[in-house]
């Protein structure tokens, strides 16, 4: 392939436009911002963001990430709005209005019917003098002095700013609100975070049946067919009592061959390992998985609150479960 320069030229052009389009809303956050996010705090509804063309594309963003940190928001298209949608917005909810040019005629339709609704109204525009500047209770600065575009015409700066103050009011009102990784989750339980965050080890867990079990009196030979059976590669070893005392690992049975030991004589109990590590079945999965990699073991036992023996969960199960 040849090499271009004019198209390595073109992207460090894009870039560093944008970049200083984004570097200069540092000197204009003033206290717009902070009434901008007071608004969203005190309201009882959600914050609705909407915007028109590529404005709506970043418009979906912002409310997506208001929604996933903390403060409840959804998107409205303001050309459904005006035929139907509109019914959405309730008077406990926020309004935020994205528009490069601040006069969106499908956005300013809607200002006479919010305005009657009583709806605080923030815009996002690069234009404050502009309509939606004017009417709105807050209005914050997103403008840029050109466009990445060399045509000047698609909209390139001025949606990446509108994306970037989008994010520094989501993180803002996150701030606010004490949000936590276990919020997050909370939210966002089908990610990876949200395992990691939300799994407990008895969610995944074996038990019942399938825990291997021994007991002290129990012979290698035999103790070797509960762990080939169960496939653990371990199995746990009950005092008289019933109560879980021991285990006996795959290392262990090798350990006691390379000793010597006839399998189908010696008892579990003089070869098992009875300073074994457990964790508890409430315990988060990432734990257990913690606690593997540091004891070097690829199955655990897991015991209840009272610490009796509840199951095994083996690295493979955390695995699966997308945990590490």
């Amino acid at each position: 392939m040849t090499h271009t320069p004019k198209l390595l030229d073109s992207a460090r052009r894009t870039i560093e436009i944008e970049y200083n389009a984004v570097h200069a809303l540092l000197d204009r956050l003033n206290h717009d911002f902070e009434r901008a996010c007071q608004l969203m705090l005190a309201s009882e509804g959600r914050v609705v963001v909407t915007g028109m063309g590529k404005s709506g594309h970043i418009a979906r963003k912002i409310a997506a990430t208001l929604a996933s940190t903390g403060t409840p928001a959804m998107f409205v298209h303001p050309g459904e709005a005006s035929h139907g949608d509109l019914g959405m917005i309730t008077e406990k909810d926020v309004v935020l209005f994205l528009s490069n040019s601040g006069t969106t005629e499908e956005l300013v339709t809607l200002l006479p019917v919010l305005k009657r609704k009583g709806v605080p109204l923030i815009s996002m525009t690069g234009e404050p003098e502009s309509t939606l500047a004017k009417a709105a209770d807050v209005s914050l600065d997103a403008g840029v002095s050109e466009e990445a575009c060399p045509l000047g015409l698609a909209p390139t700066s001025s949606t990446t700013v509108a994306l970037v103050l989008g994010d520094a009011l989501a993180m803002a009102l996150l701030e606010a609100r004490g949000f936590t990784r276990e919020d997050f989750a909370v939210s966002h339980p089908g990610g990876r975070l949200g395992r990691r965050l939300l799994l407990k080890v008895k969610d995944i867990m074996h038990s019942g049946d399938s825990i291997p079990r021994v007991s002290i009196q129990t012979v290698l030979s035999d103790a070797l067919l509960e762990i080939t059976s169960k496939g653990f590669g371990m199995t746990t070893v009950s005092d008289h009592a019933g109560e879980i005392c021991g285990v006996f690992t795959d290392g262990d049975l090798r350990r006691a061959i390379d000793a010597g030991r006839d399998i189908t004589t010696t008892p579990i109990e003089s070869v098992m390992s009875s300073n074994y590590k457990f964790i508890l079945e409430n315990a988060l999965a990432v734990e257990a998985a913690r606690l593997m990699q540091d004891s070097q073991v690829y199955a655990l036992v897991v015991k209840n609150g009272d610490k009796q023996l509840s199951g095994i969960v083996k690295m493979h199960d955390l695995l699966q479960a997308n945990v590490v």
